[in-house]
């Protein structure tokens, strides 16, 4: 018999709802990620109790989707989301069935979820049911719709990326009636939500086979994303060497992104609602990877200024990843050269400038755009001499400047 390592807390949960009368299971993601040997995220329970019994049951507990039958019990500051078995009722807008009913048969439940991976039940008194081979397909290395895949892609639209999303995820393969089906039902992708849309492309990027992108436009999803990421989608090349890259948002993106005008990725990330930090980290480095720096260490310190440190090492291990061959043997000395001016301290933030605004204003010179000019112009100085950071030194060349300037 199979046995799944349940979390203490989600046993305490099931055992409270059995001593009740009802019967209750961890359910999904949490018992297929258990039987593949990894860690599951969360720890979903599903149970005959309906959500008001859950409710009387425990001390703590919060409606969460109560119409949806899900109640949060909180046991030891944890979350752990509780849900009736139900039937959905016919889904009208392709995302949300127009009723629930709730339902006392497990089976019920387990035949509306979206694969066959995904439909399996588990306690420790009743052990596996798996009424849908889901071993089987994980055995298979296969994802396969539960039933009829136009049905429960009808259902919602989102199970097709969905589906795209696991077998990268995984690295499974579509099984052959799932993956007809997609490119049947791709046009109701119109009707979901871009931020729906976003997080599944966003886990497909950043799963250890996002070359599987590729799939969302040879199953002809592209189109009813965005005219925008459809265009992307004909430039898409080497989308394998994206496994270089750190599973980090914006190096994923960057790297799908990369061949794009800055602009048009930032239109692109807008569209799919993306978090401002990484729209303008992506745009950043779409901008800058093409460009080679010289491996010149004021060359090198200009960069530096103009990025976060951060953003400075990924711009670097996104060029090892992406560069022309003739450039590689000069990234290493680029990259060389970088630690050794971080190891010296030289000053490649204007705050870092041993002369501020305070200073110049305390010698005499007005607040104004003419003094944000010499400071800058200090600024390039010290990048292009770092001895240069001194204050006597930039004094002098200020008063210089103020001259010069009339």
């Amino acid at each position: 018999m199979i046995e799944i390592q349940v979390p203490e807390a989600a046993r305490r949960i099931i055992e409270q709802l059995n001593t009740s009368g009802f019967e209750a299971y961890v359910v999904g993601g949490c018992v297929r990620d258990s039987l593949l040997g990894r860690s599951p995220e969360d720890w979903d329970i599903t149970t005959s109790a309906k959500p008001e019994q859950v409710k009387e049951i425990f001390n703590r507990t919060v409606d969460t989707g109560i119409q949806h039958g899900t109640v949060t019990v909180l046991i030891d500051h944890e979350g752990y989301e509780v849900t009736t078995y139900r039937i959905d009722g016919e889904y009208e807008d392709g995302r949300h069935p127009k009723s629930v009913e709730f339902t006392g048969n497990l089976l019920e439940d387990l035949k509306r979820r979206d694969f066959t991976i995904n439909a399996m039940a588990y306690s420790d008194r009743e052990g596996l049911v798996d009424a849908f081979d889901g071993v089987k397909d994980l055995e298979g290395r296969i994802i396969r719709c539960v039933g009829n895949p136009h049905d429960r892609f009808n259902e919602d639209a989102l199970r097709i990326l969905r589906a795209i999303r696991f077998s990268a995820q995984l690295g499974f393969d579509l099984e052959a009636k799932t993956r007809a089906a997609i490119s049947v039902i791709a046009p109701n992708m119109a009707k979901v939500s871009k931020e729906r849309i976003q997080v599944e492309l966003t886990k497909l990027l950043l799963s250890d086979h996002p070359g599987r992108l590729k799939e969302v436009y040879e199953n002809g999803i592209g189109p009813y994303i965005s005219e925008y990421f459809e265009d992307a989608g004909r430039k898409l090349m080497e989308v394998e060497r994206l496994t270089g890259l750190p599973s980090v948002k914006h190096m994923r993106w960057t790297g799908f992104l990369r061949l794009e005008e800055p602009e048009d990725a930032v239109r692109i990330l807008k569209e799919l609602k993306l978090d401002n930090d990484t729209i303008y980290q992506t745009k950043t480095l779409v901008s800058l990877w093409k460009t080679e720096i010289p491996a010149h260490k004021p060359a090198i310190r200009q960069v530096m200024s103009t990025l976060s440190p951060e953003l400075y090492k990924d711009l670097l291990c996104f060029q090892k990843v992406f560069c022309h061959t003739s450039y590689k043997t000069r990234l290493k000395m680029v990259e060389q050269y970088s630690k050794e001016i971080l190891k010296a301290g030289d000053c490649i933030r204007l705050k870092d400038m041993v002369v501020t605004g305070r200073e110049l204003i305390d010698a005499g010179m007005k607040p104004g755009p003419e003094m944000g000019t010499v400071l800058n112009r200090l600024f390039q100085l010290v990048l292009e001499k770092p001895e240069c950071n001194n204050r006597e030194y930039l004094m002098k060349s200020a008063e210089q400047f103020i001259k010069e300037q009339g």
